[in-house]
């Protein structure tokens, strides 16, 4: 499925954002110009299922391959947040950036046992509720979220739940690859980062960041891809 996307600046070097669930291209208002600043061309997707791009099967290999069918390979950087982490982990031999940035990566569903009704009933969450789960965000994130909750398909929750709740951590970085966890991560267990690092993945936390790090503390998200922008 050819997915929809948004673009910001016109730079030579092109760096691909992805998404979380629930989500789509806007959650990237503050990182697509950001990066479009610092010479890229950004390219941000609406995951099947999300903003406007088209629904369909949701399975984790289906949202890979849209991946990569509506991205250029070979990109300076591809960037995934949440879902979006699992889908480019599971696209990035395809796709073959030369940088991967993994933001607090949907990979150990095995273990964090997430809850598939509580999922699908947050799509009717109103603004007092998502102001208190995310006290930090600017209003205009509030105003985002509220949006692309009402564009979402709740039924992409089972690629993350049910017997789509598996574990999917990438046996080894295929490009050079960062991890960036908030803190603390429920989704990469402390007890996994020994074991990613030897699998030649490099950590960094984002001190006091919720699971949204582009979106609770924008500051030290960009601070932390020093070196990797």
């Amino acid at each position: 499925m050819k997915l929809h996307s948004q673009e910001w600046g016109t730079g030579d070097r092109v760096a691909v954002l992805v998404h979380g669930i629930m989500s789509d291209h806007r959650t990237w208002r503050k990182v697509g110009p950001a990066l479009a600043a610092r010479g890229y061309r950004v390219i941000g997707v609406d995951l099947r299922g999300h903003g406007a791009s088209g629904r369909g099967a949701y399975d984790a290999s289906s949202f890979a391959d849209d991946l990569v069918e509506s991205v250029p390979a070979g990109v300076e950087l591809a960037l995934g947040h949440s879902l979006g982490g699992l889908v480019l982990s599971l696209a990035v031999e395809r796709l073959a950036p030369a940088r991967a940035v993994y933001s607090d990566p949907a990979w150990a569903l095995g273990t964090t046992r997430v809850d598939p009704v509580a999922m699908r009933e947050f799509q009717h969450a109103d603004r007092a509720r998502i102001e208190m789960l995310a006290p930090r965000w600017d209003a205009e994130d509030i105003d985002i979220e509220l949006a692309t909750l009402r564009a979402w398909d709740p039924d992409t929750t089972l690629v993350l739940t049910g017997d789509g709740a598996v574990d999917r951590i990438p046996e080894r970085a295929v490009t050079r690859s960062l991890i960036q966890l908030a803190d603390p991560s429920q989704l990469v267990p402390a007890e996994l980062r020994d074991d990613l690092t030897a699998r030649g993945f490099e950590i960094r936390t984002v001190p006091g960041a919720g699971h949204s790090i582009h979106r609770d503390d924008f500051d030290g998200f960009m601070a932390s891809l020093d070196g990797w922008i």
